[in-house]
């Protein structure tokens, strides 16, 4: 049994090869290219080449050449029905099983692309030709439309009185012509209605190019109407999963990483005019998981862009809770607010495509930014609202699925909490004022209460064994000049007292001026003490303790270094960066 060859097409067009690819082979972009060492031969230097926009891969070692099947196939040793599976579930689509009801579907699906095939070329073809339809072409002429757009996103325009119905009830029937939403039976009337009577009519393909739904826009002022619908959902027809331009602006992903998402369908046609093709809108629903997935499998970056009015602001808002738990290491998802009253279509047609970029440039906001700002802007300066206001944002942190991202947002989320409560957070799990306090300012800093975390106790712990053994660590310099320190305040007391203990002269804590307060933090609080107080004639022992201690120090540091690199790595695919990535880990098995 064959799979049917628009299924196949289907999964092609929805995964880019070096996505595939990269599940096996650490790519590297070059050029239109990406590069990595061959998955069919032991090697140094890379000769194994995908390119995107030709959709196949190539290994100059072995000769290997294919597309994403035969990759699949060739590396994991499957059969082509196995490969088709894995990589429809890879491109999130419903596995094609071969039964009777797959069949029906298949037949079902072919009426209905055919249906709206013809739908759309005849109402197309009206609005190029037919001199009845000069209030619409008009229209198009007032908001700078020209024939070239016309025909590229095939815009056509229905009439008030339309008789399609009867012609393609030659072909179909009546059941198959309702299904597909374009009609409905009027209960009065006993007839058959054209949904799409009197408006301009903009086909939204899937991601193969066929036509599956329409959006329709009214060009006359009446108020008893709304001004855009959409084509109701069909079992081939799903708004969620779907968004206006992709089949064309997919295309763009081996030239641009990033996409603009938009509101409307004349805002994607009115960037294209002014030569930014990479817009998609999504389709009259709120954003949902689905098209983030769909975008991200294309693109690096996700730049929403609604409108600039109250209800353009909401939805953005919606869009980024909603979108932010689908945020990857590797991908971005920003905001562009556009000045009041300015639509992407108002405002690149004002200001043209240079402007409308170097805005873009200039304005993006991260969406952990915009989700923190918003709020922000919602809050007053009492202890209940700023309880809900960071609990709301732990929440939406919480929903992120990549547990690195969600780790540094609400990282981000509660060092700005901190900044706007600074006497009430000096002591979070992690020190988030950026600003390191004066060694005088230590007396107020303590008198808080602590919550500590284990990197801390261990850095109270080395303060605890330095302050107590001055004379051995003076003599023994070298075991901790250079042990790293985390928390701000603590490394900066090490750091003092390090620069002491190097000096000439003997020096006693009461040498140091450290703060009453902070030595009883110290003493309260170091672990170490309970182990010391045996120990504290055994100097051997003493530097056994403090060794252990500045390797758990280290392989912190280390942890934290290869997560940064990894975060890294992730987007640039370096070969310095990987080299790096790959000593740091070495040394964290050796330590």
């Amino acid at each position: 049994m064959k799979y049917p060859k628009e299924y196949l097409n289907e999964i092609k067009n929805r995964l880019k090869v070096s996505t595939v690819v990269s599940k096996t082979v650490s790519l590297k972009k070059r050029g239109k290219e990406f590069i990595g060492l061959s998955p069919f031969k032991n090697e140094k230097t890379p000769s194994f080449t995908v390119n995107d926009e030709k959709e196949f891969y190539h290994c100059f070692a072995t000769s290997e050449h294919g597309n994403i099947y035969d990759f699949v196939m060739k590396t994991q040793n499957l059969k082509f029905g196995e490969a088709v599976k894995y990589l429809a579930q890879l491109a999130g689509m419903q596995p094609y099983m071969f039964s009777k009801q797959d069949e029906v579907r298949e037949k079902k699906w072919n009426e209905y692309k055919s249906i709206f095939s013809d739908y759309v070329q005849y109402y197309h073809n009206q609005l190029l030709k037919n001199e009845d339809y000069l209030i619409a072409r008009d229209y198009l002429k007032n908001r700078s439309l020209t024939k070239d757009e016309v025909k590229k996103f095939k815009i056509g325009y229905v009439d008030k009185n339309p008789s399609l119905f009867e012609k393609l009830k030659k072909d179909y029937s009546e059941q198959t012509l309702v299904e597909t939403g374009l009609f409905y039976l009027d209960e009065n009337k006993k007839i058959f209605v054209e949904r799409f009577r009197g408006r301009l009519i903009f086909p939204i393909n899937n991601i193969s190019g066929q036509p599956i739904a329409l959006g329709g826009r009214i060009i006359e002022n009446l108020d008893y109407l709304a001004k855009y619908i959409n084509s109701p959902e069909t079992n081939f027809f799903k708004k969620g999963s779907n968004l206006y331009n992709l089949d064309l602006a997919r295309k763009l992903s081996n030239k641009v990483d990033h996409i603009y998402l938009v509101e409307g369908y004349m805002d994607v046609i009115g960037l294209s005019k002014n030569g930014i093709n990479n817009a998609v809108a999504n389709l009259g629903t709120s954003l949902t998981d689905k098209q983030i997935l769909t975008l991200n499998q294309f693109f690096d970056d996700i730049i929403i862009c609604f409108d600039g009015d109250e209800s353009g602001y909401k939805a953005a808002v919606r869009a980024a809770e909603n979108s932010i738990k689908e945020l990857k290491p590797e991908k971005q998802i920003s905001f562009l607010f556009l000045p009041k009253k300015e639509d992407p279509d108002s405002y690149v047609n004002k200001n043209g495509k240079a402007n409308f970029l170097n805005f873009t440039k200039q304005t993006k906001l991260s969406i952990h930014k915009f989700i923190f700002s918003h709020y922000k802007k919602q809050t007053k300066n009492n202890p209940s609202s700023m309880a809900i206001f960071e609990k709301k944002l732990r929440g939406i942190a919480n929903t992120i699925k990549d547990d690195y991202i969600k780790k540094y947002v609400l990282e981000y989320f509660l060092e700005k909490i901190a900044e706007l409560t600074p006497y009430s957070n000096l002591n979070n799990k992690r020190l988030y004022s950026k600003k390191t306090k004066s060694l005088e300012s230590t007396k107020k800093y303590f008198k808080e209460s602590q919550s500590l975390t284990g990197v801390e106790l261990k850095e109270l712990s080395l303060l605890y064994l330095v302050l107590n053994k001055l004379d051995l660590l003076k003599a023994n310099i070298h075991l901790i000049e250079n042990i790293k320190l985390f928390t701000d305040f603590n490394k900066k007391i090490f750091e003092m007292i390090v620069e002491k203990l190097k000096s000439d002269s003997q020096i006693s804590i009461q040498d140091l001026k450290l703060d009453v307060q902070l030595v009883e933090k110290i003493n309260k609080f170091a672990p170490i003490k309970y182990i010391l107080k045996n120990q504290s004639d055994d100097d051997q022992k003493i530097i056994e303790l403090l060794e252990d201690i500045s390797r758990d120090l280290l392989n912190y540091d280390l942890e934290f270094r290869i997560q940064e690199l990894e975060s890294k790595f992730s987007l640039d695919m370096s070969e310095s960066t990987f080299n790096e990535l790959k000593e740091l880990k070495k040394k964290q098995n050796l330590n």
